[in-house]
Formats: C-alpha cells, structure tokens, sequence
C-alpha cells in the first residue's frame, strides 16, 4: 500500500476522485496573469473617462442608490473607477488570507494526504490571481487602500487561525469567493459594462475560481461527514456568519471612500446595507450557497432563522452560478 492510499483511506473514493479531477485541471488548464493577458495591448488601454467604470444600478448596491444615479457623470465614472479598483485590492487581500489559512493546513497533512497537491494547486493559482490583480490595480492609476482597517490589522491571525480550524476556514473562503465571483459574473452576462481590461482579469479569475469554490464544496461535504453533532451544530451556525461577515468586509467599502467623495452618511447606510435593493443585492451573493449549505445540512429549520435575521435568506440555486433572475422567476 503506498502513502496516497494510506492516507486516502480517511475519505471516500469519491472525495479523492474529485481532488484528482481538480488537479489534474490546474494542471491543463490553467492561466498566467503575465502570459494570457497583453497588458500592453491597445484594447487594455486604461480609459479613465470610461462611462463603463459607472456602477450597475442593478449589480452594485451604492449604484442602486437614487443619490448616485442623480450625480453628474463624470462623478459617476470617477466613484464607479475608485469603488471597482478598491474592491479588486480587497480581492487580492483575501486571497492572500486563503493563502495563509491553506498553507498553515497542509503543512499538518500527513505524507501521501490527497488534498496536499491540490491545495498546493490552489494556492499557485491564488498567487497568480494577487499579480493579476495589483498589475490592474496599478494600471487604473487610483490609490485605494482596499480592506477596511481592522480587517486588515487582524487579517494574518485570521489565515493562521483558519489553519487550525480548517473546515471553519473553508466556511470563510466560501464566504470571501462567493460575493466577487456572483458579482463579476452578473457583470459579464450583463455584457460590455466594463473596460476590457477589467473583464479580462475577471473572466480569468472566474475560470479558475470555479475549481476553487468546488474544492471547498467537497472538502466540507467530505470532512463534515466525520464530525460529531456538535461540531456539526457549531458549523451550521458558523456558515451564515461567516458569509455575511465576509460580504461587508470584500463588498463594502473603507470610510475614507465616503470622505473622499462626500457621500452622504444616509446614502452609506442604504447602500450597505438597509434600503431594499440593496439588500436584494445582498441575499442574491448566496443562492448558490444556500443550496450548498442545504445539501450539507447547514441551513435547516434551526439555523434558518438566522439566515434570515442577517438578509442573506432567499431563493436556493437550482444549478451552479444560476443567474439571480432566474431563481426569483423560479420562486
């Protein structure tokens, strides 16, 4: 018996086909931030003015507010570019998280563990997305300061702590992937709303994000299955914190944003996240979520209430990445 199959045997045969699946993708399909995008490109060409940096009323919460869409364009397109620039910084901070957390993981995996290469896999990907990302960010030209500021002063406890509870950490790398990937992908299927250069970069963090978030559905569904009921009643409580702690840390934006452009503290609360659109915005980041967390056994009649009280309940996706009108539609 070789060390793989020794240590396989803690999970089923299905949990390592799918880690095999996962990884020989990384392996053949796979991007390079520096290889897959012609930064220099005249199509890339960063256009400060762009009436495409103006926010979706439909996709942003601060663009559905009645205060934004009333301003000139020009304040449109200058808050819409701030806003999309700082929320692709937080991403690559987020990701850097994911990096900790999984590395301080895998380093306890015992020789011949299935999820130490595919992790490794993930983590080379993430690092790929951060270059990818911050090259953006510099490209834009606009000095944001990404995460919040005590998210960023507790962020490297946060990745070193989730190596130690590792299923509450793959709780939070739902929690912290779901809103930018629902995002980017209403942006995409809403068609040429954004630069090009910006949809580049989402179109491939998308592609790889989509192995990224499988992993973490596996990985849950897998080492949930081993836990007793009370780590399993601690776990289903953890899911609609996390992901609702995590949507306003990646989604909202630092106070100074606010100060920088005069907006109003009403408008601020409105957006993030009390008027009704916004909220609707809010609930619509999760469907996919909400059906894995019923699959799991997570959001039962117990725990619903709470999904409710933090206005991420809703309508559950009826397949992956089902658009947010077609699961209102099907409601």
């Amino acid at each position: 018996m070789t060390l793989s199959q020794s240590a396989g045997e803690l999970f089923d045969q299905d949990y390592r086909d799918a880690l095999a699946t996962l990884s020989d993708g990384s392996v053949h399909r796979r991007f390079d931030p520096y290889l897959d995008i012609d930064w220099d490109a005249p199509e890339f060409e960063i256009d400060p003015d762009d009436p495409r940096w103006v926010l979706s009323p439909e996709f942003d919460p601060l663009g559905a507010t009645s205060w934004y869409r009333s301003q000139p364009l020009a304040r449109q397109i200058e808050i819409g570019k701030w806003r999309t620039t700082n929320v692709i910084k937080v991403g690559a901070a987020f990701e850097s998280i994911l990096i900790r957390g999984m590395m301080q993981y895998i380093m306890k995996l015992p020789n011949g563990s299935p999820e130490f290469r595919y992790c490794l896999h993930e983590m080379t990907e993430e690092c790929n997305h951060i270059q990818m990302f911050q090259e953006l960010v510099n490209r834009i030209g606009v000095d944001v300061p990404g995460m919040r500021r005590l998210f960023r002063m507790l962020s490297p406890y946060i990745g070193v702590a989730g190596g130690y509870a590792h299923v509450i950490l793959f709780i939070g790398i739902l929690g912290g992937e779901e809103p930018i990937d629902h995002y980017q992908k209403a942006l995409i299927r809403d068609g040429d709303s954004v630069p090009p250069a910006v949809l580049r970069t989402m179109q491939i963090h998308i592609a790889e994000e989509a192995r990224h978030i499988s992993f973490a559905g596996e990985f849950l569904a897998a080492h949930l299955a081993r836990m007793n009921p009370a780590s399993k009643a601690v776990c289903a409580l953890a899911f609609p914190l996390a992901m609702r702690w995590l949507a306003g840390e990646i989604m909202a934006p630092p106070r100074s944003f606010a100060r920088q452009f005069d907006i109003p503290e009403q408008v601020m609360r409105e957006a993030f996240w009390q008027a009704p659109p916004s909220r609707r915005i809010l609930s619509g980041y999760f469907g996919d979520m909400r059906k894995l967390a019923t699959d799991l056994g997570l959001l039962n009649p117990i725990t619903r209430p709470l999904w409710s009280l933090l206005h991420i309940d809703g309508p559950v996706s009826r397949y992956r990445s089902e658009p947010e009108r077609g699961m209102r539609a099907a409601g």
